[in-house]
């Protein structure tokens, strides 16, 4: 099955901060990185690295310098980008500070990723491709939606609802396209409109047939047909958080890829193990620096989860 990613690409410029500025304050850096972005771009590099899959990349970049750097990295990548419009103006920019803990405060200037209202009859032709279409919130609603719904019958849709953003808004219905959903633990108390995990994978978990709530360092929670499985965490000393959780969503849709089987086959031990690949590429991502450039190999995946089997 090809994974296909419709989503966001930036260009990321990176400093490395002690610790994260106040309101009104300037901090010194202590080095600056510039790298392939975007949580679109980024789930597809790890779709294709660390989860080994075939992967096409549906979005838009502008007609800048940025823009034909971050097309020559996906295709450096073997992603086809045949569905990566080229937009008047310029592309996305994340301005990004990462702090002496790992943890990281993001600001995002969408550029061409905000000017894509609707697919080309390419990009669609792309999307009638996929055997996993996997989405984000980083894009209009609306283009998520239109991706959805131009699917096959028998292909999944993992959306991953970050930033996270209502599932239904502006006259735009998501839940019922929606296959998987994979929010991270503040993305689902905003997503359910809760005040506790527990109370947001009850309700979360009724609205969609799959759900996966990723936890950081505690691991991560999968609920499908009234069955829950908790995924342990694999210990790391991290350096950089930036990207892990796209990491975690492009192998998790890599793996079911891989499978070979469609939604309406699914069950919990699948998602598990989807999810415990995930985990096991997010855990080796951030030990490094950057998004795209901290992405493992599927080779250094497979050796972490007998690792992680073993022990």
């Amino acid at each position: 099955m090809r994974v296909v990613v419709v989503g966001s690409i930036n260009q990321d410029v990176v400093a490395h901060v002690e610790r994260i500025p106040s309101p009104g304050e300037t901090v010194l850096a202590s080095s600056m990185l510039r790298s392939g972005g975007g949580k679109g771009a980024n789930q597809a590099v790890a779709a294709r690295r660390a989860g080994g899959a075939e992967v096409a990349f549906v979005g838009a970049v502008g007609v800048d310098v940025e823009g034909t750097q971050l097309r020559r990295a996906l295709e450096h990548d073997g992603i086809d980008v045949a569905g990566l419009a080229q937009l008047e103006g310029p592309s996305g920019i994340a301005l990004i500070s990462v702090d002496s803990q790992a943890e990281n405060a993001i600001v995002v200037i969408p550029g061409a990723n905000g000017r894509i209202i609707s697919l080309s009859d390419s990009q669609r032709t792309v999307v009638a491709e996929a055997g996993v279409l996997l989405t984000q919130l980083e894009i209009p609603l609306s283009l998520v939606a239109e991706a959805a719904a131009g699917r096959r019958a028998d292909a999944w849709h993992v959306l991953n609802a970050a930033p996270a953003s209502p599932l239904a808004s502006e006259g735009v219905e998501l839940r019922g396209f929606v296959d998987v959903l994979i929010v991270n633990e503040h993305e689902a108390l905003d997503v359910s409109g809760t005040d506790h995990v527990a109370e947001a994978v009850a309700v979360l978990s009724a609205r969609v047939p799959a759900l996966v709530v990723t936890l950081g360092g505690a691991g991560s929670i999968v609920v499908c047909g009234g069955e829950r499985v908790d995924i342990r965490s694999f210990p790391v000393e991290a350096v950089d958080t930036t990207g892990a959780g796209d990491t975690f969503c492009g192998v998790f849709a890599a793996t079911l890829a891989a499978s070979g089987r469609a939604p309406d086959s699914v069950d919990v031990s699948l998602l598990a193990a989807a999810a415990r690949a995930g985990a096991a590429a997010a855990a080796l991502a951030v030990t490094r620096l950057g998004a795209q450039d901290a992405v493992p190999s599927a080779a250094d995946v497979a050796a972490l989860l007998i690792e992680g089997a073993s022990s």
